[in-house]
């Protein structure tokens, strides 16, 4: 059951200037960093974010510096209300809205335009997101608990060797959003015409823009032949090899990232599908990449 603090409550009362008893929430699935609800006053509905508890993870006000930057370029709603203190947002409400199907031919070809619009707007904001700090960081957050994966120290090596290649290799700088999972990417229903927007920009910062690529395909479970697939939409064509190579590294880099989000966060989550399936892309990638790039 997502939980709902008395704070927020009072925080949307006094936002709708309502007493808190008129303010219907509806629980929504359960993120991993937030708990999402549907709110129901004055005969319109809202979704309102809320950050679970003890998972203060996300700098809200550079979040908040995201959705000011691409607010002239129609990518999501703007948020109504965001407070970079208590992480609490509150946005429209999309009624029949549904994640994008990374399995569904249609689905993808409209991401890929979708998330090239955003690359292509070459957006820029202060902050940037470091693919290697962040895993030490979560490291860091583990503490001195060890790796639940017996071979971690060795692939963990194996990955940060490629460092010195994807320094020298020729990328971009933008506004990316790397978080596109399927539940961030929603279809929905407007003015008789279905549209897509991206949505939860927590981690979105400055990186190589080909770094969205590997995001997705680790979330949506891909094998290497559906990566490719969607590699060769990305760039119209069949992807170059040497970006190829390059996103090869992401996916181990990504892989390892958010296996290592899990044994910081939730342990539990870590042996799971989930972290079993990250952690097999950083093994599975690692191997590949150094192959790719010569660095073995």
């Amino acid at each position: 059951m997502s939980y709902l603090s008395q704070r927020a409550v009072t925080t949307l009362a006094v936002f709708f200037q309502a007493d808190p008893d008129e303010l219907n929430f509806v629980p929504l699935n359960k993120g991993m960093t937030n708990h999402s609800f549907r709110l129901d006053y004055g005969g319109k509905s809202y979704h309102f974010r809320q950050p679970r508890p003890g998972r203060q993870i996300i700098d809200r006000a550079r979040e908040a510096a995201v959705y000011q930057a691409i607010a002239p370029y129609n990518f999501c709603d703007s948020p109504l209300y965001l407070d970079p203190e208590t992480g609490y947002k509150l946005s429209p409400f999309l009624p029949q809205a549904r994640p994008c199907n990374p399995k569904e031919e249609g689905d993808l070809v409209r991401w890929v335009e979708k998330i090239k619009c955003l690359h292509q707007a070459k957006i820029a904001v202060p902050h940037s997101f470091d693919l290697f700090a962040q895993i030490k960081d979560y490291e860091q957050i583990r503490g001195l608990r060890p790796s639940l994966f017996p071979d971690y120290r060795e692939i963990k090596g194996q990955i940060f060797s490629l460092k010195p290649y994807l320094d020298t290799v020729p990328k971009e700088s933008c506004l990316t959003h790397l978080d596109p999972v399927a539940d961030n990417c929603l279809f929905y229903q407007e003015g008789g015409q279905s549209k897509l927007q991206l949505t939860d920009w927590e981690y979105a910062g400055m990186q190589d823009p080909h770094v969205d690529l590997a995001m997705f395909a680790i979330y949506a479970g891909y094998e290497r032949a559906e990566l490719d697939h969607l590699l060769d939409l990305y760039f119209g064509q069949k992807c170059p090899e040497n970006i190829k190579s390059k996103i090869y590294c992401y996916m181990a880099i990504c892989g390892l990232l958010w296996s290592n989000w899990c044994e910081a966060f939730q342990p539990e989550q870590a042996l799971a599908p989930y972290g079993r399936r990250q952690y097999r892309y950083a093994k599975e990638y690692a191997a590949i990449a150094l192959k790719r790039t010569g660095v073995a």
